[in-house]
């Protein structure tokens, strides 16, 4: 992505992919979708900048006015001045237009936030259906059609009811960056200050951005969240009106989410829903990629697990949840000293939930040690499956296993300025034996992630144990086979 003038990062694989279908110089029609601010756009761009090629933002005008502009900047690529002065009066005659053009000379088509015309005219996907069977699937031409909308492009070209369904000949869903990824955006700060920047930014180029070049994270945070003229003080609430026509169940139920709400029963009691009703809620939060169901992953059948716990995908999202709305009245006041306190000092909004901002970075960093764990796959074994495992007495922050090997590797995280000792790798080993898998039979690896390194006792068990120790991202000398890995 370019921002401040910075080189294009990252999204290397999704231009790979767009680039050999352009390379096969056939029709092509590609649906690219994600979330608001994942970076759409910014591939969109990169893609076509050494390519012939027209791009058109959709936006909530009449279908007339939207037309008529498109016509304009396709009459203004091809110095057509009677469609410049015109535009075009229907889409057909769009389509048909751009067949003359394209049947011998290869051109991208990027129309850009399409969910705004469909909106308008209900037709319109029907109508590119059309357009595509009749007009442009023998030309040359890249057709992109691209969204924020999830559900919305979804309902209108990757279904199977859907009007455009069987058309495309290839989709993206450009998912957020992950931690490595978006660390590119700061290559000279330590992990533990972009840790900080990450645990309320998650892997949001548009929010990353915002704090690029900036000072004391405190002070960025009062200017580019909490300050009422800053894009991302609302957000979350433009982003679900965006998707939602009515907000305020949805608003209840991430609030108890981020407010340390994890299972459905306790989600219902928070929120006054019935179960039948929070789940309809809860779906469509998942299907918007804002929420995610967790289970523990050793279940057999994931999908139909009891255990299942609910939590918020987004870290943004958390954040906002935590420190932005409940506290606006204060933050409308700009009262931003107030609300810092309560961030930095240890509380969240019911100053009941552990350590506020602190425990957030510690949640966070157990899903940067999940991810990091998967690079380093290759140095301890290929996984089947890694996450976290938990029951009613446990829970262990990372798990790795590999059914064919009957390998498993267990994994605890401490976020925390102690070094980590004995005891925790010893509670780990208990808490390790109680987990029913493959009990009888199997081989078991230990690891170690810690903010603040480990004892000298630590260092020299591991040694003898093979156990890996990871202080941060790099693992350190003395634990299992640390010579073969570098950081990350």
């Amino acid at each position: 992505m370019y921002y401040n003038n910075m080189p294009f990062i990252n999204r290397e694989q999704e231009l790979k992919v767009l680039n050999e279908k352009w390379q096969s110089n056939i029709a092509q029609f590609f649906i690219i979708y994600g979330k608001r601010r994942v970076g759409k756009t910014e591939l969109i761009k990169q893609f076509i900048k050494d390519k012939p090629a027209i791009y058109f933002l959709a936006d909530k005008r009449t279908t007339a006015d939207q037309l008529r502009e498109l016509g304009q900047i396709v009459g203004s690529y091809f110095k057509d001045q009677i469609l410049i002065k015109n535009g075009f009066g229907d889409l057909i005659e769009a389509f048909s237009y751009l067949k003359t053009k394209t049947t011998d000379t290869s051109l991208v088509l990027a129309i850009d936030e399409y969910p705004y015309l469909t909106e308008n005219d209900k037709s319109t996907s029907s109508l590119f259906q059309k357009g595509w069977d009749e007009y442009l699937k023998n030309t040359k031409i890249f057709l992109i059609l691209s969204g924020s909308s999830i559900a919305m492009m979804e309902s209108e070209t990757l279904n199977q009811s859907a009007p455009l369904f069987g058309r495309r000949t290839g989709q993206i869903l450009v998912d957020p960056l992950n931690f490595s990824q978006s660390r590119k955006f700061f290559p000279e700060k330590s992990f533990s200050d972009f840790l900080n920047i990450y645990t309320i930014t998650g892997g949001m180029p548009a929010y990353l951005k915002e704090f690029v070049d900036g000072g004391e994270l405190s002070e960025e945070i009062k200017k580019k969240i909490f300050t009422k003229t800053a894009f991302l003080y609302n957000e979350v609430e433009f982003t679900l009106k965006e998707e939602l026509r009515e907000t305020k169940n949805y608003l209840a139920i991430l609030r108890a989410i981020a407010l340390g709400k994890k299972k459905l029963s306790e989600i219902v009691n928070e929120v006054g829903l019935d179960k039948a009703t929070a789940n309809k809620y809860i779906s469509v939060l998942i299907n918007l990629r804002l929420v995610k169901r967790e289970v523990p992953i050793t279940e057999d059948k994931p999908d139909k697990s009891r255990r299942g716990l609910y939590k918020i995908s987004d870290n943004f999202f958390v954040f906002w949840f935590q420190y932005i709305f409940p506290y606006k009245s204060y933050l409308e006041m700009d009262n931003y000293n107030y609300v810092l306190e309560k961030m930095f000092n240890g509380l969240k909004y019911n100053d009941n939930v552990n350590s506020g901002f602190k425990s957030i970075t510690a949640q966070v960093y157990e899903r940067v040690a999940i991810e990091l764990l998967i690079t380093w796959q290759d140095k301890i074994f290929a996984f089947e499956r890694v996450g976290r495992y938990w029951d009613s007495n446990l829970e262990i922050d990372a798990v790795g296993f590999s059914s064919s090997e009957k390998k498993i590797i267990f994994g605890e995280c401490k976020w925390s300025e102690k070094p980590i000792g004995t005891n925790i790798y010893e509670e780990l080993k208990k808490k390790a034996a109680k987990v029913d898998w493959n009990k009888d039979d199997r081989k078991e690896y230990y690891i170690l992630f810690g903010k603040s390194g480990f004892t000298e006792e630590m260092i020299k068990i591991a040694k003898n144990d093979g156990v890996f120790l990871v202080e941060k991202d790099v693992v350190v000398p003395g634990g299992a086979s640390h010579t073969r890995y570098k950081k990350i």
